[in-house]
């Protein structure tokens, strides 16, 4: 580990500090105050640095995802570990690299004489506080956002907690106000980022279908407290002429080739495994994605007949036909007593003479850090929005009746765009491909396998897997959509959800900000009925967020 923390030392000792202490709503106004500094910053280089700062996070990857959110949604298995002061990183860098910047190019663009021609480029930095804004809530509940970054500007040190329901009306307002103003016609005079946009190099359209795409992530969030909003929502992202995310080319993506978001550290404190039901779940319907998703086990080339010379069985949980028999799971829960838990980590089956086969699935490392093993090629790609996402979420709405319209044809279109994404980001990572060249006749096989296609029978929950699926690359919308709909399902003979021992966080913690903001810290955890100053799972395991509040509980979908 102690690589893995050096590499975030280029952060600065500051930030460090305030990033490890999640509550510092005192230094709203103390972060980045001296804008005398650079008497008059580019906007175009502020809006580079936040994009950069939204998707480079190593902290969050090694301490939330992949040892927290990934065993909660059931993608991988590894040994439970305790939620530390290390998680949550992401309420920090909202208030100390996104907001103060953002805030900063609106401020630059109004001083100018010009201002109106900046219009656009003003327009899309409320999208990307939004994109950030909903991570935070999403685990935090009520957060500072309607006067976060007064200190700056007007001396206002305590800015009040606001609500949900307050965030996502005002949220649901700015991005319908940047779509409008990214829709307006261009006219020569008209300024952008350029390539200093590193998401979308200044493609206003692109940038409409993120808006959308995240206006559809607050119609899901709604769902279980105010369908009425949910439909509203939904209706309108659908009448946008533009509508949201809907083809590869436009997901929300950063590549950068000298950084790798978990490096070494994704071996930290143990090896991650496919967990069973996913990896089950993935033979079964012969899934193209498997071969990105998790490395392939020992059980290759000759090992039949190295098996049949020594008189060696293998363990009951594998069946020796099994055509993708080197992909095998692992317990989520590791207390289980289930034949598969002897074979995790260097527990290796005996061969006999001196082979030595291990069983067990680990994740796809090089998928997820290109680089871990010292490796000097392969780009790590970070995924914040995509087509499969947004498809999946319109074909669930359409299901239930929100909105019109093919429910099957945007099941489909889902299914290959993740397909596409994935693969793709294997190629840049320098990693197993789920298919070489177009891939067309792999996806058609998928999409028409008889556990695939929707059969009108259980199509929602059809549905449901493919978006569990494809999240495997956005720990927190997996997170969330896992704690929204209660699935992967207990008990489900298409995909179980997995036993599993362990309470599971519906919460994150704010820590008490001191005097010069705990009035309203402690005004805001009074309303919501959190227990302040606490960070046992079990409390947390009972808190919940507005928006969660009605929400099944995990593996107990309606």
């Amino acid at each position: 580990m102690k690589n893995y923390k050096s590499g975030f030392s280029l952060l600065g000792a500051g930030v460090a500090i305030l990033l490890l202490c999640t509550g510092c709503t005192k230094d709203f106004g103390n972060i980045n105050t001296n804008p005398s500094n650079v008497t008059t910053p580019d906007p175009k280089f502020l809006m580079t640095y936040t994009e950069d700062k939204l998707s480079v996070n190593g902290t969050e990857w090694v301490w939330e995802s992949f040892e927290q959110l990934f065993r909660f949604t059931q993608h991988f298995t590894s040994s439970p570990y305790e939620i530390t002061s290390n998680a949550n990183s992401r309420y920090g860098i909202f208030y100390s690299q996104v907001l103060p910047n953002l805030f900063e190019i609106r401020r630059q663009i109004s001083l100018k004489s010009d201002s109106a021609d900046y219009a656009k480029m003003g327009a899309a930095t409320y999208i990307l506080q939004v994109l950030q804004g909903i991570k935070v809530t999403d685990l935090n509940g009520s957060i500072p956002y309607t006067e976060a970054i007064k200190g700056r500007y007007e001396g206002v040190f305590n800015p009040v907690f606001d609500t949900q329901e307050t965030l996502f009306a005002t949220w649901l307002n700015q991005l319908n106000n940047a779509i409008t103003t990214l829709a307006a016609a261009n006219t020569p005079t008209i300024k952008s980022f350029g390539t200093s946009d590193v998401f979308y190099k200044g493609d206003w359209t692109k940038w409409i279908k993120l808006a959308n795409t995240l206006k559809l992530r607050i119609a899901a969030r709604y769902e279980n407290q105010d369908k009425a909003k949910t439909t509203k929502i939904a209706g309108e992202v659908m009448a946008d002429a533009t509508g949201p995310i809907k083809n590869v080319e436009d997901n929300l993506t950063y590549a950068n080739v000298t950084y790798d978001a978990a490096g070494g550290a994704i071996n930290y404190r143990d090896i991650k495994y496919g967990g069973i039901a996913i990896v089950d779940f993935m033979k079964k319907v012969n899934d193209p994605r498997i071969k990105v998703y998790f490395n392939p086990n020992s059980l290759e080339g000759s090992f039949k007949d190295t098996l049949t010379k020594y008189g060696k069985t293998l363990p009951s949980f594998i069946d020796i036909n099994d055509p993708l028999i080197q992909f095998q799971g692992g317990p989520i829960d590791w207390t289980l007593n289930v034949p598969q838990k002897a074979y995790f980590g260097s527990n290796g089956f005996d061969g006999g003479g001196l082979n030595k086969y291990f069983l067990i699935s680990t994740i796809n490392r090089r998928f997820y850090a290109p680089r871990w093993d010292g490796s000097t090629s392969g780009t790590f790609t970070e995924l914040l929005a995509s087509a499969g996402e947004s498809c999946l979420l319109i074909a669930e709405f359409i299901k239930k009746g929100y909105i019109s319209g093919d429910v099957a044809a945007w099941y489909n279109k889902g299914i290959e765009a993740s397909i596409k994404t994935m693969n793709a980001i294997a190629v840049t990572a320098g990693s197993t491909l789920a298919y070489s060249g177009e891939g067309a006749t792999e996806i058609a096989a998928y999409q028409n396998n008889t556990n695939v296609v929707l059969n009108g029978t259980n199509d929602l929950e059809r549905i449901y897997i493919q978006q569990h699926l494809n999240l495997i690359r956005q720990p927190n919308e997996a997170y969330v959509f896992d704690r929204r709909t209660g699935y992967p399902k207990t008990g489900s003979t298409y995909y179980p959800r997995e036993t599993f021992g362990e309470k599971i966080p519906r919460r994150f913690w704010i820590n008490d900000p001191g005097e010069v903001n705990r009035v309203n810290w402690s005004a805001a955890y009074t309303a919501q009925g959190f227990t302040p100053n606490v960070q046992d799972v079990l409390t947390l395991s009972n808190e919940r967020v507005w928006y969660d509040k009605t929400a099944p509980e995990f593996g107990k979908g309606l």
